[in-house]
């Protein structure tokens, strides 16, 4: 089982999402992926409201709140936030703001965590997240769990130069044998400990949309999650398609337009 007691500075560590109807999308996502909900009161010196932890089995594995009004207000869809653990939220912010990205926000999750959410110099969000009560997602890469966050881009290149002067990262060309190009995300302190990572290039057409990250999460089989998925109102962005000669995946979105992507094939522990 891919379970989980810490993570290293600059390795994946929990996904959150933002969405205008947190009661369906509770019963969409656990119809899919089998997550209970356990709501939370956010006390009101945190802001007020509702915080929800999604978890399978037992295991915290993502996070959920209503969108706010001001992000509605300014056309965000719903969405997954793909977070990364640091040492120093704040700290993190400061050094993206040099590196020419964006801090949009840094404030307290209760006492589970200091959270920043910041964009890299192509507009694409992310969180740091730095640990307080908890260090992220109790399980990863199991059936039902995070398993890999994946960047699109407009400019390799100048991501490659950001991530790796944030994190450390190496984002490194695989070979597709005559596929689309694809780079993979490393990480020496992710050995053993961390989610996958890998970056794509955005179609020169603007098809694929703006510069965004986007979590990926593992499934037994991806034809009968894609099924259930469109059964509880979600759509098929993309249809199923094979990686390689074990591994399958497809991109879905929720009944409220939040995108993800599915995995079936071999997984780390």
């Amino acid at each position: 089982m891919g379970i989980r007691t810490s993570y290293p500075p600059g390795v994946f560590n929990w996904v959150e999402l933002a969405t205008t109807d947190p009661e369906a999308a509770k019963r969409f996502y656990g119809e899919l992926f089998g997550w209970s909900a356990d709501d939370v009161a956010v006390p009101e010196a945190y802001g007020g409201g509702v915080y929800t932890v999604l978890r399978l089995a037992g295991d915290e594995v993502a996070g959920l709140q209503a969108q706010p009004e001001a992000q509605r207000e300014a056309g965000v869809q719903p969405h997954w936030l793909s977070c990364v653990a640091v040492t120093d939220a704040d700290a993190t912010a400061a050094r993206v703001a040099e590196l020419g990205g964006t801090v949009l926000t840094a404030y307290d999750v209760m006492t589970r965590a200091r959270m920043a959410i910041l964009a890299d110099p192509s507009g694409a969000f992310f969180g740091a997240w730095q640990a307080g009560d908890r260090f992220g997602a109790a399980r990863v890469n199991d059936p039902g769990c995070l398993t890999n966050n994946e960047l699109s881009t407009d400019d390799v290149d100048r991501a490659s130069d950001f991530y790796g002067s944030l994190f450390g990262w190496r984002i490194e060309e695989v070979d597709t044998q005559g596929g689309p190009r694809y780079w993979s995300i490393r990480h020496e302190g992710a050995a053993g400990g961390g989610l996958n990572g890998g970056t794509r290039e955005l179609a020169p057409d603007g098809s694929g949309g703006p510069p965004h990250w986007m979590p990926y999460f593992t499934v037994v089989s991806v034809d009968t999650a894609v099924e259930t998925a469109t059964a509880a109102g979600g759509t098929v962005l993309a249809p199923p398609m094979s990686i390689g000669p074990t591994a399958r995946i497809a991109v879905l979105a929720d009944p409220q337009g939040a995108v993800f992507a599915i995995f079936q094939g071999p997984i780390d522990d």
